[in-house]
């Protein structure tokens, strides 16, 4: 008899997959444990094995194809010869009848319909681009053609020498080609000698890219935790001047720790002291979440996404075990290898750009959390010192962002003088 394969639920979030690739053709006999597909979930790309014994007959959803949770994928029997000819796949919505459509409209028409009055809601603003703007021509003199330079070696030698944009002389040659006599009288000091093409696309062209379920779910739910939690930011300029000898050190030794390493470690000894910022806020109950572990998760940027990695009872491990666990998470989140209890969770977040040279920025929080930690990258820069004097030092910039129901700024800013005293001190992360 044939039965309907349908898309899994991979994950407690997931709603839709994105089937990346059968592992089986149709016509082939799957066997209980075998590789059928990978699915792109909104966390992560897994494979997923058969549940039975049986011959893959149709496959319903192809490479590429996006299903909901237990919509039909496949059709399958149990035997080879079985047709499946008139067989519906479970869950399929049978087409309405046209009859049955036409009977339902009849018997609804004749009823003088009295409209109800509209309701007037306030829905997301169309955010549509502008179409490419056509017949669009450069204004000025831009240097730019269509078609490559003509101009005979001699010329070409000529021009680079003193200096002078062959696009811009009028060639006497065959086929308009530059040629020496062209060059006489006329002054160098143009920019550039290379020609180059004008653009073959109008101003405001775009291409659409489809959206993976992963880039789904990240917009869905930042944009719901910036509309509907109320957002604070409190910022710090952290001096790091010991931070950096102590992490020189340490590189001196063979010791390969990053600066987000020790972030992480004080992070997390700081939230010990408030644990006020490492809560949550559960809006269906309408109460705080007080965390009793300290889990910090770390944003991860991947191919196509954003995840973030827990390190679970961060305040009970050193520097040193806080960045062997991280490089390993890192390592599984951009394979897409992460298992749920690896990302799932979490009491507070840290996302740090300094790698990429961000001085500083604000993040979004991660619900149902109440507060996330945004670093930047260590730069040089005047600071003043308890004499009053002006030095060179080395400064850590910091926001962090606040669900205001959960945490007062004064709170806020307690973590974070806690905060600046573990990295101002950084033997004390190394304990």
């Amino acid at each position: 008899m044939p039965f309907t394969v349908t898309m899994p639920k991979l994950s407690p979030t997931m709603t839709s997959g994105q089937i990346v690739k059968w592992y089986k053709k149709e016509g082939d006999l799957i066997k209980e444990g075998d590789v059928l597909i990978e699915v792109a979930t909104d966390k992560a790309t897994v494979e997923y094995t058969a549940l039975d014994d049986g011959y893959l007959r149709k496959i319903l959803i192809p490479d590429g194809g996006e299903a909901r949770v237990n919509q039909p994928i496949a059709v399958f029997t149990a035997s080879e010869s079985e047709s499946i000819e008139g067989y519906r796949p479970e869950g399929e919505m049978p087409a309405p009848s046209p009859q049955k459509e036409e009977a339902k409209s009849d018997s609804e028409a004749p009823e003088k319909q009295t409209p109800a009055p509209v309701a007037q809601a306030i829905g997301e603003p169309v955010f549509a681009p502008m179409p490419p703007l056509q017949n669009y021509t450069f204004e000025f003199p831009t240097g730019m053609q269509n078609e490559r330079v003509l101009a005979s070696p001699s010329a070409k030698r000529t021009a680079e020498d003193r200096n002078i944009d062959l696009s811009t002389i009028k060639g006497s040659g065959p086929n308009g080609r530059v040629v020496m006599r062209d060059l006489e009288g006329v002054e160098g000091g143009h920019v550039g000698f290379h020609s180059r093409r004008l653009p073959t696309r109008p101003p405001g062209s775009y291409t659409d890219v489809p959206l993976t379920p992963m880039r789904k779910a990240i917009g869905k739910r930042l944009q719901e935790s910036k509309m509907f939690i109320p957002h604070f930011y409190v910022r710090d300029e952290i001096v790091v001047d010991s931070l950096v000898e102590a992490r020189e050190q340490l590189k001196k030794g063979g010791i390969k720790i990053t600066y987000n390493d020790f972030v992480i470690r004080a992070t997390a000894l700081a939230l010990k002291e408030h644990p006020i910022i490492n809560s949550g806020f559960d809006n269906q109950k309408n109460v705080i979440i007080q965390f009793d572990t300290i889990d910090v998760a770390i944003a991860v940027s991947i191919n196509g996404g954003l995840i973030t990695p827990i390190i679970r009872h961060t305040d009970y491990k050193n520097v040193s075990q806080i960045s062997h666990e991280v490089k390993e998470l890192v390592a599984l989140a951009r394979k897409q290898k992460l298992t749920p209890e690896q990302y799932q969770g979490g009491s507070f977040t840290i996302s740090n750009l300094g790698m990429f040279g961000i001085q500083d920025f604000q993040a979004i929080i991660n619900p149902p959390q109440a507060a996330i930690l945004a670093v930047g990258g260590i730069i040089n820069k005047p600071i003043v010192n308890h004499q009053g004097m002006i030095q060179a030092g080395k400064t850590l910039s910091v926001w962090l962002s606040v669900d205001h129901r959960v945490i007062d700024g004064a709170e806020a800013a307690a973590f974070l003088v806690t905060l600046k005293k573990y990295l101002n001190n950084p033997s004390i992360l190394l304990i």
